[in-house]
């Protein structure tokens, strides 16, 4: 990830509604959720939620699918693996090892 992707990840995440969004669909992977359980669940009224859930899609944080009449959404885990990767990249002097958990993470991001 170069560093405009990772400003414009981090930029969609830098709002309550969209952070929130973000982590229940990290928490309910490799499930997607329909667009109305994720508002329901955030107390958000949808119309507001899918303006977030669009710029968190843009920012390839998240994906969506059509399934009948109703749009599910789930972490693209390829564009969250790479801001994760991107943020931990130079991890104590680029040496992961040394970071402990964040680092093992770091690497296993790499090599997947």
């Amino acid at each position: 990830m170069h560093l405009p992707d990772a400003v414009d990840a981090l930029s969609a995440l830098a709002h309550p509604h969209r952070l929130a969004a973000f982590r229940l669909l990290v928490r309910a992977t490799p499930t997607p959720l329909a667009a109305g359980a994720i508002a329901q669940a955030l107390d958000v009224r949808p119309s507001t939620l899918s303006t977030h859930l669009a710029l968190l899609e843009r920012a390839g944080l998240i994906g969506s699918t059509r399934d009948g009449r109703s749009i599910l959404y789930a972490v693209d885990q390829a564009g969250t693996r790479g801001l994760l990767t991107f943020l931990v990249a130079d991890c104590c002097a680029g040496k992961p090892e040394l970071c402990g958990p964040l680092g093992a993470a770091a690497e296993g991001c790499k090599s997947s």
